[in-house]
């Protein structure tokens, strides 16, 4: 057994400390999340259930496996923008009559279920990552179709969201839509290029121009039952192949519809699981306030990993990186995590060497955020710190097997690409409330334009305006520091959800299972794996 052992204080003021910081900021994130879940408000929820429908979230709620787990995602998509919070849609991944699906649901208590730019966005992330991890996709259909003012920025960017449907089928991955009520325009092609439909009879709407538009173009009188009516569309032009009598009965034939898809995981069975042998709840207390203070990533995976086993991999060399092998949910996974934030040559290399050993192993690797970034100055520079860290960076951009990524604390300049932030695809990407991201630190970027000014005005000659640099400063670190806050991010969907600490290892759990789905392979030394590594 190599069980790591944990030295934290949990009695300490240390450990109090980083605890209330890390408790009020989840409250933050609740009390933003808690807007995405109230939808339209109490008005709208309640005028939709007096017309006898379910809200977005009943209905997966009835549409899961009992008690099954939900991962949501995206839940803070449009936060700090002029649209709702949750940007009227709802995506997660859930459990149906035993399938794992990517479900995809329109709030229509907010503006009709409209799409605004935020939706489309949401939409494409849970698109990409039921294509990339094979998830049959659930579509829950209520919509009045795009946000009108804002379609300049919908119309031309929103048609992939059909493109998608019929690559996920292409792919040989289920696509399939419940209709619940209007799907109209552009969004009647949702059920129209799913591979199986289910509509409410006198509910759903679907057509591509409703009456008043009809009238408008041809002259044609007519009304919303024979020009899209549910009754219409099975008996005559034969769009669903399934008619419901009300949404309960269209929830019970979508899961009918899973159960019949002969689904199978093709990737390898996970291992039985075994509890961390410290407890979640003390994730909290671990990420110092503010990020000044390094703190020991062994100290979270204690918490998170099977019976808080760890092989540590090169404990002795690059000590800023830990990089080693585990067990998630019974999922084998490689981890590197930050340990002191910097990165330097040593640990770039040790990233790249570990990063093909799991190729080579088909082995899921885990990236724990804490880092700075690259080490700068002349003796970093001399000694190769931009060819290593490019080595590490050309690891990550080939390696084939799935990534998935954590921030935990900092994840500062190009250290955020080497630890495979959004740009570098992974699988999944999550935050905790302590995270931040951006170019560099808010005081340092706010010194370099400082430094940058100073020289420019020694340089023409002019009188250097110390006053107005210190303004500045304060405006850019200001701005620096609320651009690289967690909800911010997440709300620009670059990431998948800010998640409690505590539920670390559950959120893992469910993507490590999600991503099992479809094979788990590794780069291959054949011409068809890395890049050239500069020595």
């Amino acid at each position: 057994m190599t069980a790591l052992r944990s030295t934290l204080d949990v009695s300490g003021e240390e450990y109090a400390a980083n605890r209330r910081a890390m408790l009020d900021r989840l409250d933050e994130v609740a009390t933003e999340h808690a807007k995405a879940i109230a939808g339209g408000g109490e008005k709208y929820v309640t005028r939709h259930h007096e017309r006898g429908k379910l809200t977005v979230r009943e209905r997966i709620e009835l549409l899961l496996d009992a008690d099954a787990p939900f991962l949501e995602l995206s839940p803070l998509a449009g936060w700090g923008s002029d649209y709702p919070v949750g940007a009227s849609v709802v995506t997660g991944i859930g459990v149906v009559s035993g399938v794992e699906c990517m479900i995809i649901g329109h709030d229509p208590t907010v503006r009709g279920g409209a799409s605004n730019p935020w939706t489309v966005r949401k939409i494409f992330r849970a698109a990409d990552i039921a294509l990339e991890n094979r998830l049959p996709v659930i579509n829950l259909v209520e919509s009045g179709g795009a946000d009108l003012p804002s379609q300049k920025e919908i119309f031309i960017p929103g048609g992939r969201l059909f493109r998608d449907l019929t690559r996920l089928s292409a792919a040989g991955i289920p696509t399939i839509a419940l209709v619940f009520g209007n799907s109209t325009a552009g969004g009647a092609y949702v059920p129209g290029m799913s591979d199986h439909v289910v509509m409410v009879e006198k509910a759903s709407k679907v057509f591509l121009g409703g009456p008043p538009l009809v009238k408008m173009a041809t002259g044609e009188e007519a009304d919303e039952e024979e020009l899209g009516g549910a009754a219409m569309h099975a008996r005559t032009s034969g769009l669903a192949d399934y008619l419901a009598r009300d949404e309960p009965d269209a929830l019970r034939l979508g899961r009918r519809i899973v159960a019949r898809l002969n689904r199978h995981k093709a990737g390898p069975a996970p291992a039985p699981a075994v509890a961390p042998r410290y407890p979640e709840e003390e994730l909290v207390g671990i990420v110092p306030d503010g990020l000044r203070t390094p703190f020991d990533p062994r100290e979270v995976l204690a918490r998170v990993v099977d019976d808080s086993d760890f092989d540590e991999f090169k404990p002795d060399y690059g000590d800023s990186l830990v990089t080693g092998w585990a067990r998630i949910h019974g999922y084998p996974v490689g981890v590197l995590a930050n340990a002191h934030g910097v990165l330097f040559s040593e640990e770039s290399q040790k990233a790249a060497q570990f990063i093909q050993l799991a190729n080579q192993a088909d082995t899921p690797l885990l990236f724990l955020h804490n880092t700075t970034g690259y080490m700068v100055g002349t003796d970093y520079e001399q000694g190769g710190i931009i060819k290593h860290g490019a080595m590490m960076i050309n690891a990550v951009s080939n390696s084939k097997v799935p990534h998935l990524s954590v921030l935990l604390g900092a994840s500062y300049g190009a250290g955020h690409y080497g630890m495979c932030g959004r740009a570098y695809d992974p699988r999944f990407l999550f935050a905790w409330p302590s995270a931040k991201s951006a170019v560099m630190g808010p005081q340092q970027l706010a010194g370099v334009l400082s430094l940058v000014s100073r020289a420019a005005a020694e340089a023409q000659g002019r009188p250097f305006d110390a006053e107005g640099d210190a303004a500045m400063r304060e405006a850019v670190e200001s701005q620096i520091e609320a651009e690289s806050l967690p909800m911010f991010l997440s709300g620009r969907l670059y990431d998948d959800g800010v998640i409690d600490p505590r539920d670390t290892r559950t959120v893992l759990g469910l993507c490590l299972s999600a991503i099992h789905t479809g094979e788990v392979r590794g780069a291959r030394f054949d011409g068809a794996g890395f890049g050239v590594f500069r020595m």
